[in-house]
């Protein structure tokens, strides 16, 4: 018996995600030891090839002796996606590559302790999106490599068996005799000799299932000969880990118990087979979402079990002793890791070191901690991580779009005048942008970019757009939380600062004036005042000719008013006052009125009735609300209306002339609802009567995010596809005239990861474009190729 590594995945790999999508390059993702090494993978780069790190002591410290590599590697091929080692033979899964067929790939470890690629192991019948490799097991001359895509997600496990020249050839492939679609036979693997384990934890309802395939020694062929399960309700996940030693299986379900999670113990007992002993706990009482047995490792007589969700997502493993068949003790190792870390989502275990991976820390990036056994106890001895993969910075002059490209970016009429990655605008490890917005200082005429980190916000001298200089932090709020949103808006001189999910956040208010002063930064700003009203919000929205500032989405505390409009008396910028709420109950998904965005502006349209009043439209999750809030005492809704096929209505922006509403829906697009980014035209004219007049779909299925309008031209941020330029000149039929892809590698399908948001409004013409991994982005449109 030789288990090495456990890997967490299925459908329980999306709660341990980030907000933001799963994390940001995947280190600590699989992890794997040897007698003197430990192996840790970082198979999620999508700016380049996956890649696994080999550490070794050197002087007391565990140091990165290699870096492993695919020999055939390609960007974003996923390489790394699981491990498995034994001895001096290291198998690991690449399961993107070739449109997500994937591989295995078989490295040897030589003589003076390099790993060298050896083989690449294929499915005889592999598919497009099989995945294969997306979970392996090895053991002397067998190994196991699982596909989760195989037949409609049916799943297959493939057997290949080394002979004695060192060649690997496929011996079996194994599937559940009653799989079927989305089962996803094969995402966790046991082998000790001949007898092997199978888990397909998504089968009934994610109540899932666990096979046992015993080799047949006359036909030298593996046979189902049992199948375990449970009584248990749907979204257990039984089978999401499975560990095998001795006649000993252990099973994880950690989606039971609304996600506390137990491992059952099933014993192997001569005639009556495979007999339930009971089942596992965590000794300090699990909580809900600890997900306890996400990940097993059975040594023999230690059985290491993760919980990555434990103590609000900081994570924890257990030790459990068993002495003779029955289990004498228990110990919890403990870990510093903070909220979010998912500490424990990847164990493997060897006789005096484990690994641990991390894949919450930093902010996502993950890291991996080195544990080893003392004379008593486990203790971590090192936390191990690799630095993250970004674009470099472009600076010194415009890069035009030529031939569709600038640089490696695909474009047409945009052109790049600079870029500045994360970590030149105080990003650290893991953290990700989202929205921008900008400032012109009245009395110097200096261009600001005010960009939004997960962490604080950035401010950006982009006067000279080829050079750009980052002034300074402004840090989040103390008793906040770190989050994918954060959303900031300018009146009279001061930036106003929310964050969503970010627990009691409120909002930041920062004299912009203060920018002027810098001369050698960057400098770590203090906010100029706090308003504590609301804790969470999702977006600051401000109409700068009243003065009046409104929460959308305020949540976590505070007066939240439904989410809905929370609205702020801000004429003395430097000391906010709650003015009122407004909320239609007839929109959003509870019937609390949330508005996810707003826009609120002084209507000068052609409506007779509103012309002068202070009005809001607003993007409510299931429909477009509008509502007069100029007496902030007795606001009133004017008017709501929804529209086919409804994902989530995210955001919208007037023409100038308060004729039309642009409107864009993030989840329709992914739903499978409509056929290419969808944008959605509304007329207006009768502010009691929206309607409906165009739907306008892109050639490609991104999914849209922000959208503004300046003049005669709507710009668009919609994710992987970038930022796009309608000309809506003819105001119910846009059309695009220009683009440039801030993601320069896949395809431009229904993600929330790539474009955040833009800015448009510089006098400049430079429009400072946010991408959440990358960086910032100051572009310019090309004037010529409008509509006539």
């Amino acid at each position: 018996m030789r288990q090495t590594t456990s890997i967490l995945s299925g459908a329980l790999l999306a709660s341990l995600a980030t907000s933001s999508g799963l994390w940001a390059q995947g280190y600590g993702t699989s992890v794997a030891v040897g007698e003197d090494e430990v192996v840790v993978a970082e198979p999620l780069v999508e700016t380049g090839p996956g890649a696994v790190f080999v550490y070794s002591r050197s002087g007391g410290e565990w140091v990165e002796g290699q870096r492993v590599e695919a020999s055939d590697a390609s960007q974003g091929d996923h390489f790394g996606r699981a491990l498995a080692l034994d001895g001096t033979t290291l198998i690991v899964g690449a399961t993107v590559r070739e449109n997500s067929r994937g591989a295995a790939y078989a490295f040897e470890r030589g003589a003076d302790g390099v790993w060298t690629e050896s083989q690449l192991l294929l499915a005889s019948d592999g598919a497009d999106g099989d995945a294969f490799g997306r979970v392996v097991a090895i053991e002397d001359d067998l190994a196991l490599v699982s596909t989760w895509g195989h037949a409609e997600g049916r799943g297959a496990v493939y057997v290949f068996r080394r002979d004695a020249t060192g060649t690997w050839t496929e011996a079996a492939k194994l599937m559940g005799s009653d799989s079927r679609p989305n089962d996803w036979f094969g995402m966790s693997l046991a082998l000790d000799g001949e007898t092997i384990l199978v888990g397909a934890p998504q089968k009934s309802g994610n109540r899932g299932a666990v096979y046992v395939f015993r080799r047949d020694a006359e036909s030298d062929s593996w046979v189902e000969e049992a199948m375990l399960s449970e009584e248990l309700p749907a979204n257990a996940s039984f089978g999401m880990a499975v560990a095998l030693s001795g006649g000993h299986a252990l099973v994880g379900a950690p989606g039971l118990y609304n996600g506390s999670g137990l491992v059952f113990d099933y014993r192997l007992d001569g005639e009556a087979g495979w007999v339930p002993t009971g089942a596992l706990s965590a000794f300090d009482a699990a909580l809900p979402g600890a997900l306890f047995g996400s990940a097993i490792v059975d040594m023999g007589p230690e059985v290491w079990i993760s919980a990555p969700g434990a103590g609000r997502g900081a994570g924890a493993a257990y030790v459990y002793r068993r002495d003779e068949g029955e289990w004498r003790g228990t110990d919890k190792v403990l870990v510093e890791n903070d909220t979010g870390d998912r500490f424990a989502t990847a164990l493997a275990v060897g006789a005096r070191v484990a690994v641990a991976g991390a894949v919450g820390d930093d902010y996502g990036a993950g890291t991996a901690v080195i544990i080893e056994r003392g004379e008593r106890d486990w203790a971590a001895v090192s936390r191990v991580w690799s630095e993250a993969q970004t674009l470099d910075p472009l600076l010194g002059g415009t890069i035009e779009c030529s031939d569709g490209k600038a640089a490696v970016f695909d474009c047409s009429e945009v052109d790049v005048l600079s870029f500045l990655p994360v970590r030149e605008i105080g990003g650290s490890r893991g953290v990700e942008l989202n929205d921008v917005w900008g400032w012109v200082d009245p009395e110097t005429g200096r261009e600001y970019a005010l960009v939004g980190r997960m962490d604080g916000t950035s401010f950006i001298d982009v006067t000279d757009a080829a050079n750009p200089t980052y002034l300074g932090n402004l840090p989040k709020p103390e008793r906040a939380r770190a989050n994918v949103w954060r959303d900031v808006k300018v009146y009279a001189d001061h930036a106003y600062v929310v964050a969503d999910g970010a627990g009691e956040h409120g909002m930041q208010v920062f004299d912009l004036r203060q920018l002027r002063e810098v001369t050698d930064g960057p400098v770590t700003f203090e906010e100029t005042a706090h308003y504590d009203r609301i804790h969470s919000a999702h977006n600051i929205v401000i109409n700068e000719d009243t003065g009046f500032a409104y929460s959308v989405g305020s949540n976590g505390g505070g007066d939240s008013c439904g989410g809905g409009l929370h609205m702020i008396d801000i004429r003395s910028p430097s000391n906010p006052v709650f003015a009122g709420c407004f909320f239609d109950t007839e929109t959003g998904n509870q019937g609390t009125g949330y508005s996810h965005d707003a826009q609120c502006v002084t209507y000068h349209g052609p409506d007779p009735d509103y012309q002068g009043r202070e009005i809001c439209f607003g993007a409510n999750e299931t429909a477009l609300s509008i509502a007069d809030v100029t007496d902030k005492a007795a606001p009133v809704a004017v008017a709501s209306a929804s529209y086919p096929n409804v994902g989530y209505s995210h955001q919208g922006w007037l023409d100038e002339e308060h004729r039309y509403l642009y409107m864009n829906d993030e989840l329709d697009e992914s739903a499978g609802t409509v056929v290419g980014t969808r944008t959605l035209v509304w007329d207006v004219t009768d502010l009691d009567d929206p309607i409906l007049v165009k739907e306008h779909f892109a050639e490609n299925g991104a999914t849209d995010h922000n959208l503004y309008v300046k003049g005669d031209l709507m710009y668009q941020s919609n994710y992987l596809s970038g930022l796009r330029v309608l000309d809506i000149s003819d105001r119910e039929n846009p059309v695009e005239v220009g683009y440039f892809d801030t993601v320069p590698w896949g395809e431009d399908t229904p993600q929330m990861d790539g474009s955040w948001s833009n800015y448009p409004y510089f006098e400049s013409g430079t429009i400072v474009v946010t991408r959440q991994r990358e960086g910032v982005f100051l572009l310019q449109k090309r004037e010529r190729n409008l509509l006539p």
